[in-house]
């Protein structure tokens, strides 16, 4: 029977002991600066031992190819970490596609921010972290069904909008939109440039599910899946754009060609989908999934899936990846997620009169501009305070 979560990868020794000067291996000075070779074995047992425990205890999170959008244009293949052979090998052939997926990468994470800019987890990155997301992405939750599913769209979007825009060697617009087509409205030419998303699907299915299918478990599984979810809902949202041709605009001759729609409404879409989730466990023979609750209906391809319930993500929990939601800030009056009530979990919040400037009074001036004046604006910001108790939780 598979497992429903993993970790990846392993723990890293982080220091060295400090060295007594001219010497090797690890003798330690005393106060007084002479060498201490009685101190010096215990403090040896005492270091390995805690590098063993370290080694036993601590799990980290998987290093992922999302880093790529931290790197920019420094991106180097050999500085990516946790990229499986395969990953690697497309990276050195395709610097120009790894260029683009870096871009799309910073946008389908701007998206998901904005889609959970009102819930407790808000999609936070962690700076100058590999795994981006850090802890949080190790639960089979509904949280990592959607990044996986937004990640695997941003890179289809990003790839597919970089052969129109011809920036990638390997590829252009659609080569098979050609000829004359008929449709509700009559007969129109294929022109223009059509975006190449079947090569943009092409081409993350390659990259993004290399690692998963590495590995033979069922979080790779539900990775998989909702990363398929991703890419089918970019292009979903293709359409056909045209440029009529005639007298005076009659529209008797059309030029069409086939477009992607902005990526928000991709995001709009997996968003409804997280919110609709169903949760699964594995089948017996390890192929696929079955419903966790008889009660509700069986996922299909366009589902998103997950296994394991979310944390509350109300205290800031090392184990689970949390940040907590102190000092956020809320409505006193939305009975949301955005609320008071829900957003601080019960801890109360503070409120911090704030002035601003803001932009009013704006007429248009012919021609051609918009002028606006200054004006200062007092409001009330609340924010959830903090526990009581310790906030950060460890629990490794």
């Amino acid at each position: 029977m598979f497992g429903l979560s993993r970790v990846r990868g392993s723990s890293r020794i982080l220091g060295k002991p400090a060295l007594a000067p001219g010497g090797s291996g690890l003798k330690q000075l005393n106060k007084k600066g002479t060498s201490s070779s009685g101190g010096s074995n215990a403090t040896s047992r005492l270091y390995f031992a805690l590098i063993l425990l370290l080694l036993t205890l601590t799990p980290r999170a998987d290093s992922s190819w999302w880093y790529i959008g931290a790197l920019g244009a420094r991106v180097i293949c050999d500085n990516i970490p946790g990229l499986v052979n395969k990953q690697r090998q497309l990276c050195q052939k395709h610097p120009d596609i790894m260029q683009s997926i870096g871009e799309g990468a910073k946008e389908w994470i701007r998206e998901c921010q904005h889609q959970f800019r009102h819930h407790r987890w808000n999609c936070s990155t962690l700076e100058r972290d590999h795994t981006v997301f850090g802890r949080v992405m190790l639960r089979s939750s509904q949280e990592a069904a959607f990044v996986y599913a937004i990640s695997s769209a941003g890179v289809v979007y990003a790839i597919t909008r970089a052969c129109s825009q011809g920036e990638l060697k390997s590829c252009s617009c659609d080569p098979h939109k050609r000829g004359r087509v008929r449709d509700e409205r009559g007969d129109y030419d294929w022109g223009g440039c059509s975006d190449n998303v079947n090569y943009g699907i092409k081409f993350a299915k390659a990259f993004v599910d290399a690692k998963e299918k590495k590995v033979k478990d069922a979080r790779a599984l539900m990775n998989l899946h909702n990363n398929r979810c991703g890419r089918s809902a970019v292009k979903r949202f293709m359409k056909l754009e045209c440029k009529c041709h005639g007298v005076s605009g009659s529209c008797t001759l059309r030029t069409c060609w086939l477009a992607m729609s902005d990526f928000r409404k991709t995001g709009d879409f997996l968003w409804k989908k997280y919110s609709g989730a169903i949760q699964v466990t594995m089948n017996q023979d390890g192929t696929g999934f079955t419903v966790a609750n008889k009660n509700f209906r069986k996922p299909t391809k366009n589902d998103l899936v997950y296994f394991e319930n979310s944390p509350d993500y109300c205290l800031m929990d090392k184990a689970a990846g949390s940040l907590g939601t102190a000092g956020r800030v809320c409505s006193k009056t939305s009975r949301g997620m955005d609320g008071c009530d829900v957003m601080c979990c019960g801890r109360g919040y503070d409120t911090t009169r704030v002035t601003r400037i803001t932009k009013c009074e704006c007429k248009f001036q012919w021609c051609c501009s918009v002028k606006c004046k200054d004006c200062e604006e007092t409001v009330d910001v609340h924010t959830c305070k903090a526990s009581k108790r310790a906030e950060w939780v460890d629990q490794t």
